[in-house]
């Protein structure tokens, strides 16, 4: 398969015009047409609809552009590691979640720079499940997830505990709830694909509330989106007690207890199976798993 023919059809996907993917790519747009109906041909199937519209992709042309997405970011990775290999830099590409990423992480990161000035480090912070997603395609080499996923491609080795606190800024009517006045309480919710919701769904299935029995009022791709919300009022959260300990100190967040209830949030550190850590990413993964980590 022709690499450019196949950058061709996912840049006109992207772009969703054939004229400012041509543009993109500096190519005329009857050369980009040509690129794309060579592709057609050598897999023998219509990849996109035209139309004044833009462009759609066909059934065959959807399952062609998810494995455009990764060949070509596997071709990205190979270019940037070949290239660091001639210029002998060491770059570290980490992706975390986002209760670590936000708040933990860059302490430990300033602590290990102090030690390692020589290594680039580009942290990429997203939900749990892009972690992996990322993992996988090769876009990082290591992650930190907020639970333990089952996946026969990643070796995943746990970091550490913290417990998810019910947190509220407005007035406490009862500093004590059952999980049944849980349910009725406003609540704002990580998204789907969160570790921090996936944790919680999973704590309550034993106490018979599934996820639609809650009075979920909106959600936030961010911790820190919900800290804020919580913290004037918007509503009530589940927040790691880690990213809340000044808060929390000052009085400006409440803990609701609730009976017979208590939610643990377990951390972990992964990285492909088939892929080999080289002597820095090893020490880093050993300074992250130590008690030298200096977690904000």
């Amino acid at each position: 398969m022709n690499i450019q023919y196949l950058k061709a059809f996912y840049v006109t996907v992207k772009a969703n015009s054939i004229s400012k993917a041509a543009k993109i790519l500096h190519l005329t747009q009857p050369g980009l047409s040509m690129q794309i109906q060579a592709l057609e041909k050598e897999l023998q199937v219509n990849l996109l609809n035209r139309s004044n519209k833009g462009v759609e992709l066909t059934e065959a042309g959807k399952v062609v552009f998810d494995y455009a997405t990764t060949i070509l970011s596997l071709q990205d990775n190979i270019e940037r590691d070949l290239e660091n290999l001639k210029t002998h830099k060491k770059h570290l590409l980490i992706g975390s979640c986002k209760a670590v990423g936000e708040y933990a992480l860059p302490c430990s990161i300033y602590v290990y720079k102090q030690n390692n000035k020589d290594i680039d480090i580009n942290l990429e912070i997203s939900n749990t499940s892009k972690v992996i997603e990322n993992l996988l395609s090769k876009t990082v080499n290591i992650g930190i997830l907020h639970g333990s996923e089952k996946n026969k491609e990643l070796k995943i080795q746990k970091i550490t505990s913290d417990r998810l606190l019910l947190v509220t800024s407005l007035p406490l009517v009862k500093d004590k709830i059952s999980i049944q006045e849980l349910t009725k309480l406003p609540l704002i919710f990580r998204e789907e694909g969160s570790g921090t919701k996936r944790t919680i769904v999973e704590s309550l299935k034993p106490h018979g509330v599934k996820i639609d029995d809650l009075n979920i009022i909106y959600e936030l791709n961010s911790m820190e989106a919900i800290k804020t919300s919580v913290i004037s009022g918007k509503g009530i959260s589940f927040i790691p007690e880690l990213t809340i300990k000044r808060e929390l100190k000052d009085g400006v967040l409440k803990e609701i207890e609730i009976e017979d209830l208590e939610i643990i949030s377990t951390f972990y550190i992964a990285h492909k199976k088939d892929y080999s850590l080289n002597p820095y990413e090893t020490d880093f993964l050993n300074f992250i798993k130590s008690s030298k980590r200096g977690f904000c």
